[in-house]
């Protein structure tokens, strides 16, 4: 049922995710650093503070938010035993032919068109600098938060292709 009494709870959404990311050790400033990194080899003239206010902006959308907040609970739910077999062994094995975590990271990705999905194919691929932490560690359930960090990157990534285009 579609309730139109019911109001977004954007605030709520976006403090979720900073949140979250906070909890496992991410900053809106490191994604904003790996953007700068990528972009201002294409285009010298982004500064770190035009990628930290995009990272900010892009983190506003409602896709984002939607999308991070399911991919957070996922890996948390599975973490702490809340998710049923045979999906929470799937889950936390990072199953190569799971390939829903991509799925949803995707959809983030795309809100900046096809460069936001070739963009994500290459940090999904070559998991630098945060990513690559989430990626390799078996401290904690990962298989959404790495994707969810390349899907970030590469949609703020976007728009700054599409600013400067």
């Amino acid at each position: 049922m579609n309730n139109p009494k019911f109001k977004y709870p954007d605030t709520k959404a976006y403090n979720f995710v900073i949140d979250r990311l906070a909890k496992r050790g991410v900053t809106q400033s490191d994604l904003a650093k790996i953007v700068y990194e990528t972009q201002h080899q294409y285009e010298p003239e982004v500064t770190l503070k035009e990628c930290e206010d995009a990272v900010v902006d892009v983190m506003h959308k409602r896709e984002l938010m939607n999308n991070a907040m399911v991919m957070l609970e996922l890996d948390r739910l599975t973490e702490e035993g809340q998710v049923d077999e045979p999906l929470a062994s799937i889950i936390k094995n990072d199953a190569g032919v799971f390939g829903v975590d991509e799925t949803i990271a995707l959809q983030i990705a795309t809100i900046y068109g096809t460069i936001g999905t070739t963009n994500f194919g290459y940090f999904d691929r070559v998991k630098s600098g945060i990513m690559k932490k989430f990626d390799t560690s078996d401290l904690h359930v990962n298989t959404f938060i790495d994707d969810l960090l390349s899907a970030i990157v590469a949609a703020v990534c976007g728009k700054i292709a599409h600013k400067y285009a």
